[in-house]
């Protein structure tokens, strides 16, 4: 019986590969084809004979000048354009060369320089008092040219110097003075003129080392000789007594360790160091009488608590000024709460602290700011 395919009949995978190759090999062609065209446009092959598709035999002289003409019809335009930059570049480079670069400098004022006019000064001042080691007393100033300056020293007229053209004074005496406290203002003879300043002097019986001079102003109080307080890494800088008798010792050492306070062998407490090195102790000692001999120990605690340095200070009281204000310089580290807490015995007193010096935000100070401390 003869076979009949009934439906739709599938097609081999014979055909379908054939068809594949054919329509590839159709694809090559014309991209060979493509090819060819395009690259003849530019005249890059040679030209075949028509026979027997070999070069047109010719001469080589003639087919050497026929290349290079093909090649240069073919990139004339990049030439032209390399040739244009290699010109642009020698141009700019000649006129960098040929052309000077002028700069121009802003006008600079010359500086002007304020000097003191010392002979416009009307009242006679300080600029220096200093214990020497032998016990003497040297005192400098200024006041108006060739004028005549008395040294008054607790209340008593000790000499009188000239002032030279350029109002400046130096007072040196050979005598030798005694240990104790003194007094020292300046007068303009001539115009019985009195400094605004004085200077507090304390010469110590341990010598000038520990001798203090200090220059009391209207602001407050500026160390000119400060005794030399140390032992090591403790340094002792500042020591204030209040009238409501409370003792302030301020000074540097070791951040992190305690450093205790005593007087005449009573202890009275202790602080820690900040990690800015400072430290601040505040204690009440009572009424200290003046011309009475006191002794202060200042001591720096390792963290088992043995002392690895001390500091030992024996001064006389002085005579206590009607002053009823203090001032304090702001170190790093500091805060109202402590200061308030080391001068005014607590530290919710800060408030006190920050209405006398006009600071609206307690809790921003500044270091080497000056605060008066109200002590009253």
């Amino acid at each position: 019986m003869a076979t009949t395919n009934i439906g739709k009949t599938k097609r081999s995978t014979d055909e379908m590969i054939n068809d594949a190759v054919d329509r590839q090999q159709s694809w090559l062609e014309n991209r060979r084809t493509f090819t060819r065209n395009f690259l003849s446009r530019f005249h890059i092959f040679n030209k075949t004979d028509n026979a027997n598709n070999q070069p047109t035999s010719v001469g080589t002289e003639n087919t050497i000048d026929t290349r290079n003409k093909r090649i240069l019809h073919a990139y004339w335009l990049p030439i032209v354009c390399a040739l244009l930059v290699i010109l642009i570049a020698i141009t700019v480079m000649l006129f960098k060369i040929n052309t000077p670069v002028k700069v121009v400098v802003p006008a600079v004022p010359e500086p002007v320089v304020k000097t003191i006019d010392r002979k416009s000064i009307s009242r006679p001042m300080f600029d220096l008092v200093r214990i020497e080691q032998s016990g003497n007393i040297v005192i400098a100033g200024r006041n108006s040219h060739e004028s005549n300056i008395s040294i008054v020293i607790n209340k008593k007229v000790v000499a009188t110097e000239h002032t030279n053209s350029d109002g400046e004074f130096v007072y040196a005496p050979t005598d030798t003075f005694k240990p104790g406290n003194y007094v020292i203002t300046l007068v303009d003879a001539d115009k019985n003129l009195k400094s605004k300043d004085s200077v507090f002097v304390y010469i110590s019986e341990q010598g000038y080392k520990n001798s203090v001079s200090l220059l009391m102003t209207e602001n407050g109080s500026k160390v000119m000789q400060a005794p030399e307080l140390l032992d090591g890494d403790l340094v002792v800088s500042k020591i204030d007594y209040l009238d409501t008798g409370r003792m302030v010792v301020t000074g540097k050492a070791l951040p992190r360790l305690r450093v205790s306070l005593t007087l005449n062998d009573k202890y009275l407490g202790f602080a820690r160091v900040s990690d800015y090195k400072n430290f601040g102790l505040g204690a009440d000692v009572g009424e200290l009488k003046p011309g009475s001999t006191y002794k202060i120990n200042v001591r720096l605690h390792d963290g088992e608590g043995t002392t690895i340095a001390n500091v030992e200070h024996e001064f006389v009281m002085p005579e206590m000024t009607d002053d009823t204000n203090t001032f304090y310089t702001v170190r790093r580290g500091d805060c109202l709460w402590i200061i308030a807490r080391n001068f005014l015995r607590k530290g919710v007193l800060f408030t006190m602290i920050a209405e006398r010096n006009n600071i609206k935000n307690p809790d921003l100070i500044f270091p080497d700011q000056l605060l008066q401390i109200p002590t009253k």
